[in-house]
């Protein structure tokens, strides 16, 4: 990747409509060359050298990991930690001098994310013409058709709602004897749930599928991948069973007794897959940081790398678009994930793309603001019971939203707050000496999930009590009518508020962001706060003398302070 000279970055606040331009290359930046506050990425940076260290305690999450971060074609971070290699078997550690350090190239197992390359030749195929969404598999593999599978379609199996179990029972490698009996017993599957009613992931949508490719094209899974995605976009480091070459580069996953593996690495860590020799749609797939970059990248790009078309734009847009409203809590393209705020932070948005995989991986698309965000670790070396990795997914995207400004209208004073869960953040006023009803109208940017609230509240005994005031917000995708408070992720835009309070004589307000336990977005922005009665006004927020007391809430610099700080953000 080259390096960036400069670049302007997209302001969290001005989400970009369309895809990127076809001729967008990566390259190497610094948050200031995109146009980024550094703050949140430095705060990433020692978040992620934690979360790889088994003396952080309840914080250790992984052995090893390589993160990157993209802005507008500038990688603004790509970094390694810990350990690609650290144990001999299930509790031993390997000798210090032969341990492999995590580097940027390592190679990882990519576990679930390999269903997005069995979905893109999919896609693929669809634009050929070999495959329609809504005909069903059965018409491409007669076989298919027993136990009650007549009718799911392509399209079922695309979204996980074909009705499928969550995994073969019994499992492939423990219940058949080999790769021929494996594959009858993916065709003899039979659903848990009547077609297109449930949403339940499944592995068994995409090892259908794999069999319904191979038998449209007459090629097998690995070549499609390489022939029509790796080597047209030059990503030489991804692809199934990684060749003994590279073995060095290639972090190491679970050490199995249930099948006697021992050590794995280099062959695929899901055992399904591994029975399947080591091809299979729902997993098996290895790769590095930088060749899921330019994956990445061609989509933003609407399909397109340095030349090397894999989809139309049409194509793309399939992947983005939610297949699943029948499911709200499950959106979902033809592959991709959509919406998911559990591991998308505070990029997730209703066209947000990504996907998971079970050693630690985790792939976010944000097509608003034309970013992206890659976490590959090896959280299952060397065995599985390992906490989750949702926070360091989280935390990775969450980086990059924080880093992204947003910017008060009127380039009045404004304040953030972009707190972790079950957490309260105030802003509060002094005494307010208010004569008849008070008018209240400031600005708000809010970025949250739907459980974590904005809300306005007045005292009039000194902050002793306080009661919500009714809030009517207009804006792109404000509320309608009157609430008792703000939240959602879906519109990226500043809203105008306004409430009315009765004439309450020694009147304090305080406006008030809690989170709960779990996901949290982006955060709240506050601008422009005013407070007026009869007799003018109470309270003017753009001065610098007004009487405001912050607790979790920062006030950010000016608009010309951060452009005197090298911040280049689009206008």
């Amino acid at each position: 990747m080259a390096a960036a000279q400069y670049g302007t970055g997209a302001r969290f606040d001005r989400p970009y409509q369309g895809f990127a331009p076809a001729g967008t290359e990566l390259r190497l930046g610094t948050s200031g060359s995109a146009g980024l506050e550094p703050g949140p990425l430095d705060a990433f940076r020692r978040s992620l050298a934690t979360w790889a260290d088994p003396t952080s305690g309840k914080n250790y999450l992984f052995p090893g990991a390589t993160a990157l971060m993209a802005h507008n074609g500038t990688v603004v971070e790509r970094r390694a930690v810990g350990y690609a290699v650290k144990y001999a078997d299930a509790t031993h550690e390997l000798p210090q001098d032969q341990q492999v350090p995590a580097r940027n190239d390592t190679i990882y197992d990519l576990a679930s994310l390999s269903k997005l390359f069995t979905s893109l030749v999919a896609v693929q195929q669809l634009e050929a013409g070999a495959l329609a969404l809504d005909t069903p598999v059965a018409h491409y593999l007669p076989e298919f058709a027993v136990n009650g599978k007549s009718d799911i379609t392509i399209r079922e199996l695309l979204t996980h709602t074909s009705g499928f179990d969550a995994d073969p029972v019994p499992s492939l490698w423990k219940g058949y004897p080999d790769i021929p009996s494996r594959r009858q017993a993916i065709l003899d599957a039979k659903p848990v749930n009547p077609h297109g009613t449930t949403y339940l992931y499944s592995d068994l949508n995409m090892l259908s599928l794999q069999l319904v490719l191979e038998k449209v094209t007459g090629e097998p899974l690995d070549e499609l991948v390489r022939e029509k995605l790796t080597e047209p976009l030059h990503m030489t480091d991804t692809g199934y069973n990684p060749p003994s070459s590279k073995l060095s580069r290639v972090a190491a996953t679970e050490y199995q007794t249930s099948p006697a593996r021992g050590m794995v690495r280099g062959s695929a860590h899901d055992e399904n897959a591994w029975s399947l020799g080591g091809v299979a749609g729902h997993a098996g797939v290895f790769s590095t940081v930088d060749d899921l970059a330019v994956l990445a990248q061609t989509l933003l790009n609407g399909g397109v790398y340095k030349g090397h078309r894999i989809l139309s734009e049409h194509g793309v847009k399939l992947m983005e678009r939610n297949f699943n409203q029948a499911f709200p809590q499950d959106s979902h393209g033809l592959g991709f994930e959509l919406d998911q705020i559990w591991y998308m932070g505070g990029l997730s948005g209703p066209g947000t793309l990504g996907h998971t995989g079970y050693t630690g991986t985790s792939l976010v698309i944000d097509p608003a603001s034309r970013s992206f965000v890659i976490l590959l670790t090896n959280r299952v070396h060397p065995g599985r019971a390992t906490p989750s990795t949702n926070t360091a997914r989280r935390g990775i995207a969450q980086a990059l939203a924080q880093a992204m400004p947003v910017v008060a209208p009127g380039r009045g004073r404004s304040w953030h707050s972009g707190q972790g869960g079950a957490a309260t953040s105030t802003l509060t006023t002094g005494e307010l000496p208010a004569h008849g009803t008070v008018d209240v109208t400031f600005r708000a940017f809010v970025n949250t999930e739907p459980s974590d609230l904005l809300s306005l509240e007045a005292s009039t005994d000194d902050g002793g009590t306080w009661n919500p005031a009714k809030l009517r917000a207009t804006g792109k995708g404000a509320p309608s009518g009157d609430v008792d408070a703000l939240s959602g992720q879906s519109a990226r835009a500043w809203w105008r508020v306004r409430a009315e309070l009765p004439n309450t004589g020694r009147l304090r307000l305080r406006w008030r962001y809690t989170t709960d336990a779990t996901y949290e977005g982006r955060g709240i922005d506050l601008a422009g706060l005013r407070v007026t009665d009869e007799s003018g006004t109470l309270l003017d927020g753009d001065r610098p003398n007004a009487p405001l007391t912050a607790d979790g809430f920062h006030e950010l610099p000016s608009t010309d302070s951060r452009a005197a700080n090298g911040f280049r953000g689009a206008s």
